[in-house]
């Protein structure tokens, strides 16, 4: 779909921000649509699917593709992950390259920036040095050399803090300025196609992945299995969800000595689902285990993956 109240010179473009697990990508993601639709958690592989998210300018229209981090995987979800972020690169106009500003640049980044040459060699690569806050002058200057280094001499690097809003509107200038002309392919007010389900059943696993650590949050998968308008009060939604785990022991923990946890996980989701719907909810998310599900392919399909 195209719209084509636009002026002349106007500016459109898919912008995919690329980069290892827990660079800031969703953080930044939010911050330049203006709205959260990009969970956020500490732990790395938060995101699993892209999400777009569409900024609205008078002289442009950029749709942002927040991707799952580039690793080398270790589970077969891992590899779909991958996959998907080269398909989803594959087909955009920019790439934002992101790497935080408190962590050296490894072999890890050196790995992604391969992936992306080899895929898309003549998109332009704009880098950007996230966390800006979380870093002192001299460190931030050493990421910007080392990211210069590593893009080459004429390339774009911008360090951004998202949480600060610390250049983010520089950023997005230089993100426009790579952009085709183009019309608008979303309304204005859109701000991301991600349906409704999919946004509530990631706001629950945000909150399930707060305070886990190690292997835990990797095995946090949450689906929506029915949702819809309460009979005897049309102003409530009625969601049933269902938490998936791999193993027994998982189960306790998310659930929490009587329940404690799990009813925080609730009670947290339901407030963030109400403010995304304007509308009351009920939510109620029981806790399954299907078994090893990172490694089974009918399971990744179950789940979406």
């Amino acid at each position: 779909m195209s719209f084509t109240d636009t002026p002349a010179g106007f500016k459109s473009g898919f912008v995919s921000f690329v980069g290892r697990p827990n660079t800031g990508k969703s953080t930044l993601t939010n911050a330049l649509v203006g709205e959260k639709i990009a969970i956020m958690a500490d732990q790395p592989e938060t995101t699993r699917h892209p999400i777009r998210g569409v900024i609205n300018r008078d002289d442009a229209q950029v749709i942002v593709v927040d991707t799952p981090g580039i690793h080398r995987p270790r589970t077969l979800l891992g590899e779909r992950l991958n996959d998907v972020v080269k398909d989803t690169f594959a087909d955009v106009d920019v790439i934002g390259f992101t790497v935080p500003a408190d962590e050296k640049l490894g072999p890890g980044d050196r790995y992604i920036y391969e992936q992306i040459k080899e895929t898309k060699p003549n998109t332009p690569i704009v880098g950007i040095v996230t966390k800006l806050d979380k870093a002192g002058k001299d460190t931030v200057g050493e990421r910007l050399i080392e990211l210069h280094e590593l893009l080459g001499p004429d390339s774009e690097v911008v360090p951004v803090s998202a949480t600060a809003q610390i250049q983010t509107d520089t950023l997005l200038d230089i993100l426009v300025g790579e952009l085709p002309e183009g019309p608008r392919f979303y309304p204005e007010g859109h701000t991301t196609d991600e349906d409704l389900e999919t946004r509530i059943a990631e706001l629950i696993r945000e909150e399930a992945l707060h305070g886990l650590r190690e292997e835990l949050p990797h095995s946090v998968a949450v689906q929506i299995d029915e949702m819809h308008p309460d009979p005897d009060n049309p102003d409530r939604l009625m969601i049933y969800a269902v938490l998936y785990l791999e193993r027994p022991g998982q189960k306790r923990i998310i659930e929490g000595p009587d329940g404690r946890r799990l009813s925080g996980i609730v009670h947290r989701a339901r407030r963030q689902i109400i403010e995304l719907t304007g509308r009351n909810v009920y939510l109620d998310v029981r806790v399954k285990i299907l078994k090893n599900w990172q490694q089974d392919p009918k399971a990744l399909g179950r789940l979406g993956f």
